[in-house]
């Protein structure tokens, strides 16, 4: 943020859980993701914990060989914001800015078609649900990049509970070690990602629709590109990001991203542009196995708003470099047609 009206505060502190926030929608969020570029496999983690809801959402997505995924989704009931700690997932700090732990024991649905998905019910109801076990150790490979955007005197900004995303938000890239077991499969992990936490109030339908691919070619060289849209065409979407090289993180200036699309306007691939301060990048992308989500929330007026995510495991190639991590493409759902205006 080069604003001077403004700041960006990062303590270690901010790593645990705070304080909730006396809104209804308060939001804690914790999420990573690991790949395996040799083998492309990998997955990603998520806890949000919505206390003042008495809820967490709680994801596991695993990505298995030969386009797989085993998924599972719920809304456990938590009483505290003490810990990141719900439906047998669970993800802890062991040295801030350094090292998290991952655990899960449960059950994952195992998914031959993962976009089955796009019809939640059906898929879980014609698919097994099969054991999964997670064990993984991440380390942070990188600097921090982001934090709580303050006044330049030190306040808290002014944000509408109900048209928020998250009020704080910082992300970093790792390497993670350990184990996942999907049914009698078990997969030795040795791979890269990237994770990130949030909090504050959030509604999935607070952002009108957004791109956000984090991808990593080696321990020396990865990527996060964002993208993010408004409801006015006038306004151009907000551009930001990462290059990480040899340990240090540039800004991203400006980036662009050229989506393609099959039939059901989920993304196959994309050509991405990327300029930092002294450099410019080309980047192409290719989808590898693709879910599609969904979040729903009915309004005080009744109306219901559908908000689709796309998660989809991708691998990269930036020169003579190819690389791996996610494209995540959030739209929200108007007449039943997705509202980016990079879609079909």
């Amino acid at each position: 943020m080069d604003d001077p009206k403004f700041r960006v505060l990062l303590e270690p502190e901010d790593e645990y859980p705070h304080e909730p926030e006396d809104v209804s929608n308060y939001n804690e969020s914790m999420y990573l993701n690991v790949f395996d570029a040799e083998n492309e496999i990998g997955g990603w983690f998520r806890i949000g914990n919505r206390v003042n809801e008495g809820y967490a959402e709680m994801t596991v997505c695993v990505y298995l060989p030969g386009g797989r995924i085993g998924f599972i989704y719920g809304r456990p009931r938590i009483s505290s914001n003490d810990a990141m700690d719900a439906g047998g997932l669970r993800i802890d700090v062991v040295t801030p800015f350094e090292q998290l732990t991952v655990t899960y024991e449960g059950k994952v649905c195992l998914l031959d078609d993962p976009r089955q998905m796009a019809d939640p019910r059906k898929a879980f109801a014609e698919n097994p649900m099969v054991d999964c076990s997670v064990h993984l150790d991440v380390s942070g490979i990188s600097p921090m990049y982001g934090g709580r955007p303050v006044n330049a005197d030190g306040s808290d900004l002014e944000v509408q509970a109900e048209k928020s995303f998250a009020k704080a938000h910082y992300e970093q890239h790792t390497a993670v070690t350990g184990t996942i077991t999907v049914g009698d499969e078990l997969i030795q992990i040795d791979g890269l990602g990237l994770r990130d936490k949030s909090w504050g109030p959030r509604y999935w339908q607070a952002v009108h629709w957004y791109r956000w691919l984090p991808f990593v070619f080696g321990p020396d060289f990865a990527m996060m590109l964002s993208i993010i849209g408004g409801e006015d065409p006038t306004v151009p979407p907000r551009q930001s990001g990462m290059v990480l090289e040899n340990g240090k993180y540039s800004l991203i200036r400006e980036c662009t991203i050229e989506s393609d699309w099959d039939e059901d306007n989920y993304q196959t691939g994309m050509r991405c542009w990327v300029r930092t301060d002294d450099k410019e990048y080309e980047v192409t992308g290719e989808v590898i196995s693709l879910i599609p989500l969904r979040n729903r929330r009915t309004t005080e007026d009744g109306e219901q708003l559908v908000t689709r995510i796309t998660e989809a495991m991708t691998r990269y190639r930036c020169g003579d470099r190819t690389g791996i991590g996610m494209s995540e493409y959030l739209d929200q759902i108007r007449d039943g047609v997705p509202v980016g205006p990079d879609v079909n």
